[in-house]
């Protein structure tokens, strides 16, 4: 078993590896990033369970029938010895890598939903690592203001194709005919006072106002 630790510390004495991740019976979900344990934050809020279940509807729906499979974390996505991640979405779309207890390798998707708690976490380490380990396509979806940025491996990093917001439609640049829509996606109300924030310009100033 882990040693006991607070839930948004790291585990850095030691060196794990995916035999060690396989033996935790802690009860708790963690991910590996060079070795290293990360606690992953408290259950997730109704929010983003709302858009990981719109989301995986309509993966579901386009995917049925075809060679590539979607699949809802909680799902050990293993990328080498020392790194093993849960997603919360991922496509997969080489059959070897579907495993009884895990996928083995880099998905053709990632979806990552992301929080306060998670989100640097998300951006920095773990959008290195999947750069690194060949994942083609990641999503990074804002729940509130409502935002999806899409990544495309480019190289030895990820670039910036697509801002959406709740009106559009997010067509996939690596998954051909893929289409989401997002009014789908974020479909949950607002709280009581919560709004989209709207940039403004000053009024213009008035001819011959000096002031």
């Amino acid at each position: 078993m882990l040693p006991a630790m607070n839930r948004q510390s790291t585990a850095r004495q030691l060196h794990y590896t995916w035999d060690d991740y396989c033996s935790w019976d802690d009860g708790q979900r963690w991910e590996l990033i060079d070795g290293e344990a990360y606690a992953m934050s408290p259950a997730p809020g109704t929010r983003h369970q709302s858009i990981v279940l719109a989301l995986a509807l309509r993966l579901s729906a386009h995917f049925h029938g075809q060679h590539c499979k979607p699949f809802v974390s909680p799902i050990d996505v293993k990328l080498s010895e020392t790194d093993v991640v849960q997603p919360d979405l991922v496509v997969v779309c080489n059959p070897a890598q579907i495993r009884t207890t895990h996928i083995e390798g880099a998905p053709a998707l990632a979806v990552e939903v992301l929080s306060p708690s998670t989100e640097l976490h998300d951006r920095r380490l773990k959008m290195r690592l999947y750069a690194a380990s060949g994942v083609k396509e990641v999503w990074l979806v804002t729940p509130f203001p409502w935002l999806v940025e899409v990544y495309v491996l480019d190289g030895a990093s990820y670039r910036l194709t697509h801002t959406l917001s709740k009106d559009d439609t997010l067509c996939s640049p690596t998954l051909q005919g893929l289409a989401v829509e997002l009014s789908f996606v974020f479909d949950f109300p607002l709280n009581p006072g919560e709004q989209l924030p709207v940039a403004r310009e000053p009024p213009p100033r008035r001819y011959g106002d000096e002031s």
